[in-house]
């Protein structure tokens, strides 16, 4: 697997390249990036070109490997940076007792963690500076944040069965079965990602890989103009997360060279 991590580092900063060119097209950050904000609707579209573009650029570094490795890191500090600053407080302002005010916050939190995994797959350029000296202690770790959030994904399966099970394809039978098997599914793969099992990564990175084919992708080609692209979101948040899930199907070995 370690062999391909510039095929994995591609498709994670595709992915967000990808939400970038949404907000570019709609002229506001996708929430899953930003919570609304419709009191400085002028600076939050200015932000929103500036942002996106720095994005674009910060995913083209990690493509084309020019300085990925602190491009990478910079940008899952500013990705928690906006979670902690942004969208924790919005979630506690909004219904914080409601697992779906969580689901953006929780799925930054992921990319900010995934930029981390990606930056772990680099080796170092020569001498670099404090700050980015000390955001590179925090590689280690950061398949926490993509765990985390299996975990908690998982667990809503449970929670919100019922709905989770309208998102089954029709053609699919015993959506309850599914629906219970993939929170199951998504439990185990972060609890094995979280005591770093290349097998747990591997097979959650194969099942976001199959949902991206059977359920993503449909329910966006088949979404309305109202959606207003959230399906489409949804498409390119999946498409990231799998290259996270691959490249920590290789971790282990990465790590003992770095």
């Amino acid at each position: 697997m370690e062999k391909y991590n510039w095929l994995w580092r591609t498709i994670f900063a595709s992915g967000l390249i990808a939400l970038a060119v949404q907000q570019l097209f709609y002229g506001d950050f996708r929430p899953v990036i930003l919570p609304p904000g419709h009191d400085w609707h002028s600076i939050r579209l200015v932000g929103t070109w500036i942002f996106s573009i720095l994005i674009t650029a910060a995913g083209l570094c990690i493509i084309l490997n020019i300085r990925g490795r602190p491009v990478s890191a910079v940008l899952g500090a500013l990705l928690l940076l906006i979670v902690i600053v942004f969208h924790i407080p919005y979630a506690l302002m909004n219904t914080p007792q409601h697992f779906f005010v969580w689901v953006n916050p929780l799925k930054e939190f992921a990319f900010g963690g995934g930029a981390f995994v990606v930056a772990g797959t680099l080796r170092k350029e020569g001498k670099t500076s404090a700050p980015i000296d000390f955001l590179e202690k925090f590689i280690p770790y950061s398949r926490f944040a993509f765990a985390i959030l299996l975990v908690l994904f998982g667990w809503s399966h449970f929670l919100y069965a019922d709905f989770v099970a309208t998102l089954i394809p029709n053609w699919i039978p015993a959506h309850m079965f599914w629906t219970c098997f993939a929170g199951g599914a998504l439990i185990a793969g972060g609890l094995g990602i979280m005591i770093r099992s290349r097998l747990a990564a591997l097979l959650t990175g194969i099942m976001l890989f199959a949902w991206f084919l059977v359920l993503h992708i449909p329910r966006a080609v088949a979404s309305l103009p109202g959606d207003l692209g959230n399906e489409w979101s949804s498409v390119f948040e999946a498409f990231a997360y799998i290259g996270v899930a691959f490249i920590l199907a290789g971790r282990r070995m990465v790590e003992k060279r770095n």
